[in-house]
């Protein structure tokens, strides 16, 4: 699938700032319901090694109020990520009611990266579908 992304397209500057203002500012509103009707949601920013993701997160956070979200970046497991399942970095993490839990990178990492580099066997990734199903749910 990657073959068919198409990297010629672009977008003028000014149509670039103006359309970025109008998403931050519906962004924000949104975020505000989030909180006033207290949902918790995540969002999660996945894209390859270099590919921009902190400065997606910045441009999407930069209207909203810093109270109402968290952004969490999750790289490699260390220290106590490592002795756990690989979802309770994401677990212990989850948004309470009325906030926003931005992840830069998340569990999809287990069925794409860890599959792709061999960090984990065929039966330890098919098992991950259903638990990452059990966790959205």
């Amino acid at each position: 699938m990657l073959e068919n992304v198409d990297l010629t397209l672009s977008m003028e500057k000014d149509t670039y700032n103006k359309e970025l203002i109008h998403n931050q500012v519906a962004l924000s509103k949104l975020a505000f319901q989030v909180y006033l009707q207290k949902r918790p949601v995540i969002m999660v920013i996945e894209g390859w090694d270099a590919a921009g993701k902190g400065g997606v997160i910045k441009r999407l956070t930069e209207k909203m109020d810093p109270r109402g979200y968290v952004v969490y970046s999750i790289a490699a497991p260390q220290g106590d990520d490592k002795t756990h399942h690989y979802l309770w970095r994401f677990w212990r993490r989850l948004p309470e009611a009325g906030q926003i839990a931005i992840f830069d990178r998340s569990w999809y990492g287990r069925v794409m990266v860890e599959r792709i580099e061999g960090f984990c066997n065929e039966a330890e990734w098919m098992r991950a579908y259903r638990e990452i199903n059990q966790l959205e749910r």
